[in-house]
């Protein structure tokens, strides 16, 4: 990894890490699914004319197939989940959840690919679910009168990196080669296009405030639009299992902004899980 992959790495980590403070912030008042479709649409509204300047919107044509796969599975279904999550859990809890990804990743790979995995890496990948089960424990101890309960919030977490994993294998293998901007522009325009519906008809009756379009448009250009820029570029340069390992350095940035903006502390057991996954 030269110099300047490792600064994207660490810009990503920073940009990814502040989404959750952002969900956090903009999810009560939109509701899950509105704020992922305005997510997805900001993010498709600035990619779309850079892809078009740089003369590969002929890329995005030809697999946009693939690429609206990539939308489902790694944009409009994991950011409704987080999105929904947010309503209960905090900004860093979720972050540790979502460092959970590259383990995914690995057990994807073996089952649907038959990647080969050693002792190594199996003891590992046991390590790695054991601080899940840790956390997922200290987690549902939470008191919550939301709808969404800690179980059911855990659960979206974890289904939602689950996604992310397979969205990886599936980027490495079928999408290889294609521009890493027709990645990012094509994936947000699926995805706003697959929540359109949904998105009218779940649209919150009050008027979302200032701070929540703030938040939502943060999300969308800096958290999605330039993050995914940068996520697609490190995974054509580097591969899937060291670009989403960027999910290892998201907790430390989502619970510096939880901190910084919201208060958030992590609790013992939270900065132990996540040192164990």
């Amino acid at each position: 990894m030269t110099r300047r992959q490792l600064a994207e790495l660490l810009a990503l980590a920073a940009l990814w890490g502040g989404s959750f403070l952002c969900m956090r912030l903009g999810a009560a008042d939109f509701g899950p699914v509105a704020l992922v479709f305005v997510r997805c649409a900001g993010a498709a509204l600035l990619l779309l004319p850079v892809l078009l300047l740089r003369g590969e919107g002929a890329a995005l044509r030809a697999h946009w197939r693939g690429v609206a796969l990539v939308g489902l599975v790694n944009s409009a279904a994991p950011f409704v989940l987080f999105a929904a999550a947010s309503l209960v859990l905090s900004a860093g809890l979720m972050a540790v959840f979502n460092a959970t990804a590259p383990l995914w990743a690995a057990v994807v790979a073996w089952l649907g690919w038959r990647e080969r995995l050693d002792a190594w890496r199996a003891a590992g990948l046991a390590l790695g679910f054991a601080g899940v089960l840790g956390l997922s424990w200290d987690a549902l101890a939470l008191k919550t009168g939301g709808v969404l309960g800690p179980a059911l919030a855990v659960a979206a977490c974890l289904g939602a990196t689950l996604l992310y994993g397979l969205a990886a294998n599936l980027t490495r293998r079928r999408l290889a080669g294609v521009p890493p901007m027709a990645l990012a522009a094509g994936s947000q325009l699926a995805s706003a296009l697959l929540l359109a519906v949904p998105a009218a008809a779940l649209w919150p009756a009050e008027p979302p405030g200032l701070a929540a379009w703030g938040a939502a448009l943060l999300l969308a250009f800096a958290c999605t639009a330039l993050a995914y820029v940068l996520y697609f570029r490190l995974i054509a340069q580097l591969g899937a299992t060291k670009a989403i390992s960027v999910t290892f350095l998201i907790p430390a940035f989502a619970m510096g902004w939880g901190a910084l903006v919201l208060g958030e502390r992590p609790s013992v057991a939270m900065l132990a899980a996540c040192a164990v996954i």
